[in-house]
C-alpha cells in the first residue's frame, strides 16, 4: 500500500502564476509548462529596468508553485534578447552615481540567482540575437536550444565593461570551458550557431519553425518526470561548484535520501514490478 503523506497548503503560496501580469513580459502556463516570453520584439527584446525586475519576480515565485513543472524561456519575434536597452538603460546608467549603479548591477544578479535557485528546469529557446545580458540570461538556463540564425556574444568589453557581469565568469567556463570562456569574455566576439553548439553553449540546433515546439516537447518531457528529484539535481549542480569531492558525496547522499522518501520513488518501484512505465506526480 502506498504511504500517505500530506502536501502542505502554504498560506499565500497558491502558485497562481497563471495570472501574473507584466508590462515587458508575457507569461502563461499550459499543461504544467510555464512560458516566459520577453515581449519587446520591436527592440529585439531589449531589457529595461522593469523587465529585469519582472523576470526576477517570476523566477523568485516559482519555488512555491505547484502547477509549474518546467519552464520555457523565449523571446517574441525572431530574436531572443539584445541585452540592455541603449536608450532606457545604458543612457541613464552613464549619468548615475556609483550607489545607483551598484543597485542596478545587484538587481541583474538577483535575476540570475533566482533562475538558478528555482527548482524547475529552464529550457531557453534562443533564436536570432542573444547578446550581452541576454546571453547571460540564456546561460543561466539549464538547457539551451538554438537555431541556425542564432548569434551569441558577451559584448561587455565592446562597451568598455568587464566580462564579469551577472555571474558570467562563474557560469560560462562551466558550460564551454575555461579557455573558450576567457576568449569570449575578453573579445566580445560573436559565436555563430554551429560553433556555439560545438562548444556546448547550445545543446542542439533546430530549424526556427521547430524551436518552440521542440523546447515545449523537452519541457513537457521533464515535467512528466520526477520533478522533486529534478529540483534536487539542479540544486546539486549549482551548489557543488564550491565543494570538494568528499563534501559533494555527502551532500548527494543526503539529497538522494530525500528523494528516496518521496512517493514518486515508491511509484517507480511499483511500476517496475508491474513492468509498466512510471507515472510521476512530483511528491
Amino acid at each position: 500500500m502506498e504511504r500517505k503523506r500530506k502536501s502542505l497548503d502554504l498560506p499565500g503560496y497558491g502558485g497562481r502564476l497563471l495570472e501574473y501580469q507584466a508590462q515587458y513580459l508575457h507569461w502563461r502556463v499550459e499543461d504544467g509548462i510555464g512560458f516566459v516570453f520577453l515581449n519587446r520584439p520591436e527592440r529585439k527584446n531589449a531589457l529595461t529596468f522593469g523587465a529585469y525586475a519582472e523576470l526576477r519576480d517570476i523566477f523568485s515565485l516559482l519555488p512555491y508553485s505547484q502547477e509549474v513543472k518546467a519552464i520555457v524561456l523565449a523571446g517574441v519575434g525572431e530574436d531572443f534578447c539584445s541585452g540592455g536597452d541603449v536608450r532606457e538603460i545604458i543612457g541613464p546608467l552613464v549619468e548615475a552615481d556609483v550607489p545607483s549603479l551598484l543597485r542596478f548591477t545587484r538587481l541583474t544578479g538577483e535575476l540570475v540567482k533566482a533562475m538558478r535557485l528555482c527548482p524547475q528546469p529552464i529550457v531557453a529557446a534562443v533564436d536570432g540575437v542573444c547578446v550581452g545580458a541576454g546571453a547571460v540570461i540564456a546561460l543561466a538556463a539549464d538547457i539551451r536550444l538554438g537555431t541556425p540564425r542564432s548569434r551569441v556574444a558577451f559584448l561587455f568589453p565592446r562597451v568598455g565593461l568587464a566580462g564579469s557581469d551577472m555571474g558570467a565568469c562563474a557560469l560560462l567556463p562551466r558550460v564551454v570551458g575555461f579557455g573558450r570562456a576567457t576568449e569570449l569574455l575578453l573579445t566580445g566576439r560573436f559565436l555563430e550557431a554551429s560553433e556555439a553548439e560545438r562548444w556546448g553553449f547550445f545543446n542542439r540546433i533546430c530549424p526556427p519553425e521547430e524551436l518552440l515546439p521542440k523546447a515545449r516537447a523537452l519541457a513537457f518531457e521533464l515535467a512528466r518526470g520526477p520533478v522533486f528529484a529534478h529540483g534536487i539535481t539542479k540544486r546539486a549542480l549549482y551548489q557543488e561548484w564550491a565543494m570538494g569531492l568528499d563534501e559533494a558525496i555527502e551532500a548527494e547522499a543526503q539529497a538522494q535520501a530525500l528523494c528516496m522518501g518521496t512517493r514518486d520513488f515508491y511509484r517507480a518501484y511499483q511500476a517496475f514490478l508491474r513492468k509498466e512505465p512510471p507515472t510521476f506526480e512530483g511528491d
